[in-house]
């Protein structure tokens, strides 16, 4: 685990773990007037090396504190994520997250890849928003590549995506209820859920690792079968929303559970680099669709909702606003959704009609070009895509050498920055307070790990 030392003399925060690829404070200078220059004056003096973390920590003699790990086995933690805490009674007074234990390479195992082959490794670093995955990495590429996107693929990517979205936060809310002790929101969560699961199935053959973008456009048009069963998810979703909200919102033991719990100022967000729900509970209005869009965004209306206090309860108001708002995006863009190809028409970038392949022989050469030999984006060019993922900022770097696979592709998972988040929101919190603490972040440690 990387950790940040200064080269001055002024003692840091030995909690906040900087991203070493990319200062994340500068889109966010004009909000807080002066901050990012602090920060990034402040980040002048930083540099890294590798510490060994103790992985049998103990208290010091004389001291009635005591050191507990939480994980890497704790069902709470919604994944192989260990928390060091140094309580004091029952008060957390220092928390030392350790990470690395489902680390599987696959940034470096995407740079040994063709660029059309690492779509299926992208659904592994958040299983939750798997099509998001696909989304950013597809985006990056065809920038690369100067590729532009028909108009019906960039709709069918909105729909997706924000079904993606839904999905992603069915997930988070149903587990932190049931972590918080409510069952009921659990099974409903879920029900819904499978609604969305069984629509991927329908487009793509898969429910989970959806792999449904291609660099170019999509797989496939979506059958008529997916716009019916999308017309009647549609028409309930909102209801069942407000059923959630029915539940939890005024739900006193909820509400004690998260009110006040886990605060984060704007200034420490971005000092953090957080973004996504954390960010937006906190006031701060910032969301990449409105302020880089992507996809066609631009063409839809739909608000930022934004909390006041920054804590626990903010970020489940913040995600359930969200949820409508993804609603209306999907019905907005099902509305208009344009006719025309959902590939684009270079076929050294895009495979060609299956149609095509049993009259052209131009075609079938292409087929069989794209397949063995890939493409080769322009030598010592570098891009970097970032998209609002159901979890914050999610970016993907990639550099090319002139070759048919990655000289560099790294992979900016929300989940990975955010978890620097945790220790300023649970040190002088009760130990009670840990699991709605981390709850409220959103992680997936496939994000972390990478």
């Amino acid at each position: 685990m990387a950790r940040a030392t200064r080269t001055d003399k002024t003692q840091p925060d030995p909690t906040k773990v900087f991203d070493n690829v990319r200062s994340d404070t500068a889109p966010y200078a004009a909000m807080l007037g002066g901050v990012s220059e602090q920060a990034q004056a402040g980040a002048a003096g930083w540099q890294f090396e590798m510490q060994k973390i103790d992985p049998h920590p103990e208290a010091p003699d004389g001291s009635e504190r005591m050191i507990i790990n939480m994980g890497p086995q704790h069902p709470s933690t919604h994944g192989v994520l260990r928390l060091v805490l140094e309580l004091d009674g029952e008060t957390v007074v220092k928390v030392e997250p350790v990470i690395g234990y489902l680390h599987t390479g696959m940034e470096k195992t995407m740079q040994s890849k063709m660029y059309q082959q690492s779509i299926v490794v992208t659904d592994r670093f958040d299983y939750t928003n798997s099509i998001g995955n696909n989304l950013v990495y597809c985006l990056a590429v065809e920038k690369l590549l100067g590729a532009e996107i028909p108009p019906r693929a960039q709709a069918l990517r909105v729909i997706v995506a924000e079904l993606s979205r839904l999905s992603a936060h069915l997930v988070w809310l149903g587990t932190h209820a049931l972590d918080l002790g409510a069952m009921t929101v659990y099974f409903y969560c879920f029900r819904e859920r499978e609604m969305i699961l069984d629509m991927f199935d329908m487009i793509c053959g898969a429910r989970l690792t959806a792999s449904y973008m291609r660099i170019g456009g999509v797989v496939a048009d979506a059958p008529p079968e997916f716009f019916k069963a999308l017309d009647d998810f549609l028409k309930i979703m909102d209801d069942r929303i407000n059923e959630y909200d029915y539940l939890l919102t005024q739900n006193e033991i909820f509400t004690r559970r998260t009110k006040g719990i886990g605060e984060l100022t704007q200034e420490q967000i971005i000092d953090l680099g957080a973004s996504g729900p954390i960010m937006r509970a906190a006031g701060i209005e910032w969301d990449i669709r409105k302020a880089n869009p992507y996809s066609g965004y631009e063409n839809y209306e739909f608000e930022i909702p934004i909390g006041a206090n920054g804590d626990v309860y903010d970020r489940y108001l913040v995600r359930m606003e969200e949820m409508h708002q993804s609603v209306s995006i999907i019905k907005q863009a099902l509305g208009g959704l344009p006719e025309g190809p959902v590939k684009c028409a270079d076929r050294k970038i895009s495979l060609p009609p299956r149609e095509e392949l049993a009259n052209s022989m131009e075609a079938v050469i292409h087929h069989f070009k794209l397949i063995t030999e890939g493409f080769h984006p322009p030598k010592n060019q570098e891009v970097y895509v970032a998209v609002e993922s159901p979890k914050g900022e999610l970016g993907c770097y990639i550099a090319s050498d002139g070759g048919n696979k990655p000289y560099r592709c790294h992979w900016r998972g929300p989940s990975f920055v955010n978890l620097q988040a945790l220790p300023p929101m649970l040190e002088g919190r009760l130990l009670a307070d840990v699991v709605a603490i981390i709850g409220s972040i959103d992680i997936v440690v496939g994000e972390i790990d990478k």
